[in-house]
Parts: C-alpha cells; sequence; structure tokens
C-alpha cells in the first residue's frame, strides 16, 4: 500500500511539473522557430510608398530631363491620305487589295507644327521631303489599311517628338573625360606604330 501511494504522488507530482514548464518550452520553440526580421532600407520600384506617396514630392532635373517633349495633335483632315498596292505581308492579297498606306502634307505650310521644328524636321528628314515640299511617310508593315495607316501617323509623332527634343549639352566632368580618352588612344596609337616600325626596321637586310 505504502508503495502505492508514494508511486501516485510521484506522478501527480511529475505531471504538475511538466504543465508548468510546458508554456515556457512552447515560448522557446516560438521564438526559436520565428523567422529573422531584416532592418534594410532597401526598397523595391512597387512599394506602396513609391506606388502611393504620402506627400508630393519635388520634380528634380532628372525627372526634367526624362520628360516627354509634348507633340501637337495630328489634325487627319490636314493630310493627304492615300493608299496602293503594298509589297509586304498580306500574301495574294496584296495584290488584291491596297493595303500600303501613304500620308503627305506641305511641311512648310503645316502651321500646326511649330516653325522651328520643321525646320529641323526638314533637315533631318531631307530624304522624305519632295521637290514640291510635301512631307510622304509610307507604311506596309500589315495587311490592313488602319493598321498601316496608324503608323505613319506614329512615325509622323516620333518624327515630332524628335525634333521637339532638346540636344542633351555634354558637362564639365564628361567633355573632360571623352578628351583623356582620346588622348589615351592617341598615345597608345603612336606607340603600337612605333612598335611596328621597329619591327620593319629589324627585317630589313642592309646589301652595302
Amino acid at each position: 500500500m505504502a508503495a502505492c501511494a508514494l508511486r501516485s504522488l510521484w506522478r501527480t507530482r511529475l505531471q504538475r511539473l511538466l504543465f508548468a514548464e510546458a508554456p515556457a518550452t512552447f515560448r522557446r520553440r516560438a521564438v526559436a522557430s520565428a523567422p529573422p526580421v531584416y532592418n534594410s532600407g532597401f526598397q523595391s520600384e512597387y512599394s506602396l510608398d513609391k506606388l502611393y506617396p504620402s506627400s508630393p514630392q519635388k520634380e528634380t532635373d532628372k525627372t526634367k530631363d526624362r520628360a516627354k517633349p509634348a507633340v501637337p495633335d495630328i489634325p487627319v483632315d490636314r493630310l493627304s491620305i492615300s493608299y496602293c498596292r503594298s509589297s509586304g505581308p498580306g500574301g495574294q492579297n496584296v495584290n488584291k487589295v491596297n493595303t500600303k498606306a501613304e500620308v503627305r502634307f506641305h511641311l512648310e505650310s503645316a502651321d500646326w507644327i511649330a516653325e522651328d521644328v520643321r525646320q529641323k524636321m526638314a533637315v533631318m528628314h531631307k530624304n522624305k521631303v519632295s521637290k514640291s515640299g510635301e512631307l510622304i511617310i509610307t507604311s506596309e508593315v500589315s495587311r490592313y489599311q488602319m493598321r498601316n495607316l496608324a503608323d505613319c501617323l506614329q512615325k509622323l509623332r516620333v518624327m515630332i517628338a524628335e525634333a521637339t527634343a532638346e540636344p542633351n549639352v555634354p558637362s564639365k566632368e564628361t567633355m573632360d573625360m571623352i578628351r583623356k580618352r582620346v588622348e589615351k588612344m592617341n598615345r597608345e596609337r603612336l606607340r603600337q606604330k612605333r612598335i611596328h616600325s621597329a619591327l620593319k626596321q629589324s627585317k630589313r637586310i642592309d646589301l652595302d
């Protein structure tokens, strides 16, 4: 009887100790299994702070440089649009339907484009200007007329944007770097020239 009583008392004490230590063990396991927290200042381009800024940010010089020049609206009624047979995609359909789009307008009298932009366009795209002063744009990338017409208008927008964009003026540091590179290339060229000349001199046979 005494042995049974001691066993039951030992079991109850052991159960109480296990129940008392169980929460602490669980806490230690939870802390050990928790993932490490990294405090880094890196932010992705798609982070919420960048997608939804809380306060409007000031426009920097880089954002001003990246800003695209405003392209004026193209009045389609001022353009001369025609279609003809295409040599592009379409299979036998090109021999039956006029799919090639051609857009032309008189560049000098196009008042919907600024005068300085028209002058730049005349210089940059002189091969596309006819003797009568008309700028001719063609497209035959597709077998459909409307897609070719849309491609012609997109080409015209690109031309206007290229003529409107201001040329990038290199800074003083960039010019110094370019000058040093040119001087280094010239020194290397002269060194190779001297080596080649000495090699030719060593191969000559003295006939005297």
